[in-house]
């Protein structure tokens, strides 16, 4: 059965947040309903994270004809629905982490890829990608409020079955075929060795912009991991939780629709700074307090300490020019989503257990670096759309 492409893509970002939306904020939530301690649930989240890092960086990079991208998208989501499986069969930590690492291995690749496949089909059949990608942000946030609800009312095994149901739609949904398949060939000589690589990381602005927003991204890894535990250890219910992910989410979406008209003639240094102060506030707010109205200023800021530092990354790589776009967009999609947010979880998941809401302090001092690191570039305005 063949359908729009523009729906089947749509169809794709819905399912992969869907099934993240549940992931993300819940999945310490259900590790801990296995009996584990914070330390193990930092070393599992920690490993996956990882595992995303690998998956985006060396199994997205494999795939070098966009005619092959349909394929390996369903190839990849068909691992993906394997791995989750396995999480049904035991709760041994040694097999937690075994497929914590495949799970996020296969999951990870799947963003980049229909990216990529988006940018093919923005060329080929003229496909206009805003309105296609909101249907994965609105599909986090459906997720992560009924993923609340449902924890409350049942128990956190729930996490379990609304991931599973969401990675199961998304091999089935792929496996519909679209109207206009992709095409395209590999250009000999349009993958450079590793001396272009190293020459591009060298430059100054480079490494500086990389290592701001992986500080700025990483900050994050006390909130991915370990939000919505300690909500709930300071009594709010799991369905309140999912609401307090779903309104950060809510302003990533209005700061993405409205960026164009917002900071136009922002440059990614700027964003960056705006970026960095958002963090500061934010994770000292999560830090001092857990009352219900701070904790809504916090989860509103996080158009700033994480949407606003994503647009600024896109401004900066927007800038380079040929294939250097490629290259950054895969390093910083490594570094910044994947391994710095890792690290970060590994050492939250020792923090936590001993400082409790106190991690969020040494967040703000790992965000606070960014303010001096910032690259002294100016870059295209063309680069945020």
């Amino acid at each position: 059965m063949a359908i729009r492409s523009a729906y089947w893509l749509g169809l794709a970002y819905f399912t992969y947040f869907f099934a993240y939306g549940v992931y993300l904020p819940f999945w310490a939530v259900w590790l801990k309903g296995t009996g584990l301690e914070a330390e193990k649930i930092g070393l599992l989240l920690g490993a996956g994270m990882i595992a995303r890092f690998v998956g985006s960086l060396l199994i997205a990079s494999q795939v070098k004809n966009p005619s092959q991208l349909v394929t390996a998208l369903r190839l990849l989501a068909l691992m993906t629905v394997l791995f989750v499986l396995g999480f049904w069969f035991s709760a041994g930590w040694v097999w937690l982490l075994l497929v914590m690492i495949g799970f996020n291995l296969f999951f990870s690749p799947l963003v980049p890829l229909s990216d990529a496949l988006a940018a093919t089909w923005q060329q080929q059949i003229s496909l206009v990608y805003g309105p296609v990608r909101l249907w994965g942000s609105l599909a986090f946030v459906v997720s992560s409020a009924l993923t609340g609800v449902l924890v409350s009312a049942y128990s956190s095994q729930a996490i379990l079955l609304l991931l599973t149901v969401g990675v199961v739609s998304l091999f089935s949904g792929m496996m519909f075929k679209p109207a206009a398949m992709p095409e395209g060939v590999t250009r000999q000589g349009e993958h450079a060795g590793w001396q272009v690589w190293l020459t591009m990381l060298k430059e100054n602005a480079v490494w500086r912009f990389l290592l701001c927003v992986t500080l700025l991204q990483g900050a994050h890894a006390a909130y991915y991991g370990f939000s919505a535990i300690y909500w709930q250890e300071a009594g709010y219910s799991a369905s309140t939780v999912g609401y307090l992910w779903s309104l950060g989410v809510v302003a990533e979406i209005i700061i993405f629709a409205s960026s164009g008209r917002l900071f136009r003639r922002w440059s990614a240094r700027d964003l960056l700074l705006l970026s960095a102060v958002c963090a500061l506030v934010r994770w000292s707010l999560m830090a001092s307090t857990t009352a219900l109205p701070w904790l809504i200023v916090a989860q509103i800021l996080h158009c700033g300490s994480f949407t606003i530092c994503h647009l600024a990354a896109m401004r900066f790589i927007a800038a380079r020019e040929g294939s250097e776009v490629i290259r950054l967009q895969a390093v910083y999609s490594a570094l910044a989503m994947g391994g710095g947010i890792a690290v970060m979880t590994m050492i939250c998941g020792v923090l936590f257990q001993h400082l409790q809401g106190g991690v969020f302090w040494v967040m703000a001092l790992v965000a606070l670096p960014a303010l001096l690191l910032r690259p002294k570039v100016t870059a295209k305005s063309s680069g945020l759309k």
